[in-house]
């Protein structure tokens, strides 16, 4: 069982290419004049990166994973990725002093990573899933997943704020994170990142496709199908690029809020369209990718394997997320340090990583002319009694009897040593948990019971906490928002 209120974000951020003479770091900055070229004519990618050298960005968003040891005794996670901790140390710098936004769970997380904003910028200030208040002072659910543009996605069906999900503090949608590259040019891949590609068959589908769309009636007639097809996988192109000109599948790219207004853009929306034109696609294993697996199908092999083949095929930026490695997928429980399937899910991850760098390399794409960037959200760490074994060694492949297998993994935000949620399975902690923590930043800070976020009121009530020896102040009040969620990445992704 695993449980950080407000604890250290492992950010690390390979900044290759772009090393100064003294040792400063830059990201591909997108500004600048691009150059001139005749009407009708696709622009080639220009990313203005100090030295000029930047012609790729690989942007890597992990579940979850760390830097540091639950455990002395066991390996962290990235010691049990060694071609990626030594890819990192060797070509970049790797950067852990950093702390997880507030809530501390995937959803703000990610989006706080992917617009540079906290969550009462964009929209999404509480994870996964929330409750907002109606018009009549009762309360309706909301899902924090869901596309860039889309309304609030409320499962209830009878939503009653049709504001959109990314939203600003002054109620309008919030930029886009792929804008800057798509204005100068580049294609982007977007590889189950939040928001960026279409989260659900519900209320994304219609927003995108239409509602009266053939994608809308395959919703109906096979939305398992219709999830494979459409939802996960994107690219966003840049002007008048040809992948989405030259396919009959692309759609617009919509931003009508968009600052400095942003129109004649296209997409592909899906694995289906997008393998039209790059695929088939392959794992790392070379095993085809029929369509969207699932988020939490999204191992290192397949998200790594769709980055490789989109870097191949014209689309120069890519962002991707990898699922944890601590969770037995599809479902549960989740592993303790040292656990076998932890350690078997590590390995493979590293060997994936391995295959992956390798593959670039063939290709022309190194440390030498691309940025990479990776990241992870979250940094949920174990919660559990002292080990069964002290003098268990060092060995990795050793399980770790200080993690209760049947507790598994509690998050962040909805689990600490002092909360309501007690040690149990994920199913049990559906039934037992009382209402998911809102870490606050400090305990004099009060929050009146209707927060505003532009136009939208989310359902938050606070309640004071002791705080156990060795706490600080920035964890000490609590907001109640939404309901207990399992450790699960995104329990309520799945809703169609």
């Amino acid at each position: 069982m695993r449980a950080a209120c407000s604890g250290l974000r492992l950010v690390t951020r390979l900044i290759t290419g772009l090393m100064l003479p003294l040792g400063s770091m830059a990201g591909a900055s997108i500004g600048g004049p691009l150059p001139v070229r005749a009407a009708g004519e696709a622009p080639s990618c220009v990313l203005a990166s100090p030295s000029g050298a930047v012609s790729h960005v690989i942007y890597v968003q992990f579940d979850n994973t760390h830097f540091t040891r639950d455990n002395p005794k066991v390996p962290s996670d990235l010691e049990q990725m060694p071609n990626l901790l030594n890819f990192i140390k060797d070509n970049g710098v790797l950067l852990s002093n950093h702390h997880t936004p507030l809530i501390s769970h995937t959803a703000t997380d990610i989006l706080t990573s992917l617009t540079g904003v906290y969550g009462d910028r964009h929209g999404v200030p509480v994870s996964n899933s929330f409750r907002y208040f109606n018009p009549d002072g009762t309360t309706n659910p909301g899902v924090s997943f869901a596309y860039w543009t889309s309304p609030l996605f409320d499962p209830s069906g009878a939503p009653t704020d049709t504001t959109p999900n990314m939203l600003t503090a002054d109620g309008k949608n919030a930029p886009a994170p792929w804008v800057p590259f798509t204005r100068a040019g580049c294609n982007v891949g977007a590889v189950a990142t939040a928001n960026t590609i279409l989260e659900n068959t519900a209320i994304d589908i219609p927003t995108v496709f239409g509602a009266n769309s053939d994608e809308a009636k395959e919703v109906t007639a096979h939305p398992n199908q219709a999830f494979a097809d459409f939802v996960g996988i994107g690219v966003h192109c840049g002007l008048l690029q040809p992948l989405c000109l030259t396919s009959d599948n692309a759609k617009d790219d919509k931003l009508p809020a968009e600052p400095g207004l942003y129109t004649g853009f296209k997409a592909l929306y899906g694995h289906k369209y997008t393998a039209e034109k790059i695929g088939p696609i392959t794992d790392l294993d070379g095993n085809v990718i029929s369509g969207f697996p699932g988020f939490d199908g999204m191992s290192a092999s397949v998200s790594l394997g769709y980055v490789a083949a989109m870097q191949e095929h014209g689309i120069p930026v890519t962002y991707a997320y990898v699922s944890d490695a601590h969770d037995a997928h599809p479902s549960g429980p989740a592993y303790g340090p040292g656990q076998a399937g932890y350690v078997a899910a590590l390995k493979s991850y590293d060997t994936a990583f391995g295959k992956f760098f390798a593959r670039l390399k063939t290709d022309g794409i190194d440390r030498s002319n691309t940025l990479f960037v990776f990241t992870a959200d979250e940094n949920d760490h174990l919660s559990s009694g002292p080990p069964d074994n002290p003098n268990g060694g060092e060995s990795a492949n050793r399980p770790d009897r200080s993690a209760d297998p049947a507790a598994g993994q509690l998050s962040g935000d909805e689990a600490t040593p002092y909360g309501d949620c007690r040690r149990g399975t994920h199913a049990q902690l559906h039934a037992i948990c009382q209402p998911r923590l809102l870490p606050l930043h400090h305990r004099r800070h009060r929050l009146p019971n209707r927060v505003p976020l532009g136009h939208r009121k989310l359902a938050i009530r606070l309640e004071p906490r002791r705080l156990p020896a060795g706490n600080r102040d920035h964890v000490a009040w609590h907001g109640w928002a939404g309901r207990c969620q399992s450790g699960r990445r995104r329990p309520k992704r799945r809703l169609v």
